[in-house]
């Protein structure tokens, strides 16, 4: 279904350097992103709100803040061509969206937990039914779907952004399992584990927000270009027959598709 939607919206998609091109997936992901999880959103909070269950409405929220997070995900793709003021382009404003979405991811966590711990102390049943059965089944499958598809696109482009979209439709997946499961039980046992549930998912939401949080701060830091591709830089400078040596070897990261390298390179 990607590589379909791909042909049929993006043009050139197998052209992944070309930043139009990149600008247009990202286009692609951000609008798929915003109408299914705001979609997903509109089903839960009203399940979730006629069942009394805390962890499906909290559940309702992080897609709420999925598609928010589509949206900086849109823009972020959409400001990235070099301006008189910016001559190596925009495109770390895309890092700049990737740690926006850790940083959402982070805040539903813990919003998530105090909930959490309220309905801990003061638990409240949930009242089973078919039709919440059936929207947290197909949030599963639609946040599965999703997570394959920003995968796809992601790595087609080597793109973190939509690698953390992924990443965080994958988190999704389980979050919305567990809220599934803890409503069975409920359901078969009267065992009030609705809370402890959510906790335990919000501590997780928490720990995969803080790691995508560090990977996205990496490059904006500036990190240390990969071994292949300097030794890609090196072999080309050392394959000259005019060249004698070579050293400080530089790499300048200012975003997918923007990099830039200096290196003192030794001549008779």
């Amino acid at each position: 279904m990607a590589h379909f939607l791909l042909r049929l919206f993006v043009k050139n998609a197998d052209q992944t350097s070309d930043p139009k091109v990149r600008a247009a997936v990202g286009t692609l992901s951000g609008i798929v992103g915003i109408l299914c999880n705001f979609f997903l959103f509109l089903g839960k909070v009203i399940i979730g709100t006629l069942s009394g269950s805390v962890s499906i409405t909290a559940d309702a929220m992080n897609n709420l803040s999925d598609a928010a997070s589509s949206i900086v995900t849109l823009v972020g793709f959409k400001l990235q061509p070099a301006d008189a003021e910016h001559p190596y382009g925009h495109a770390r404003f895309e890092y700049l969206s990737g740690l926006v979405v850790s940083a959402m991811i982070v805040i539903i966590g813990f919003e998530l937990a105090k909930t959490s711990v309220g309905k801990i102390l003061s638990p409240v049943p949930v009242v089973f039914s078919a039709p919440l059965a059936a929207v947290l089944v197909l949030s599963i499958a639609v946040k599965l779907w999703l997570c394959l598809f920003n995968r796809t696109l992601g790595r087609k482009i080597n793109s973190t952004t939509l690698l953390a979209t992924s990443e965080d439709s994958r988190n999704d997946i389980i979050t919305t399992a567990a809220v599934l499961l803890a409503a069975v039980i409920e359901a078969v046992s009267g065992l009030s584990i609705d809370g402890f549930v959510g906790l335990a998912v919000s501590l997780f939401i928490l720990y995969s927000g803080a790691k995508l949080a560090k990977e996205t701060i990496s490059p904006l830091l500036g990190e240390a270009a990969s071994p292949e591709l300097q030794s890609r830089i090196v072999d080309y400078i050392s394959a000259q027959p005019k060249v004698l040596g070579y050293h400080d070897l530089m790499v300048h990261d200012y975003g997918p598709g923007q990099r830039f390298a200096t290196i003192h390179v030794e001549m008779d």
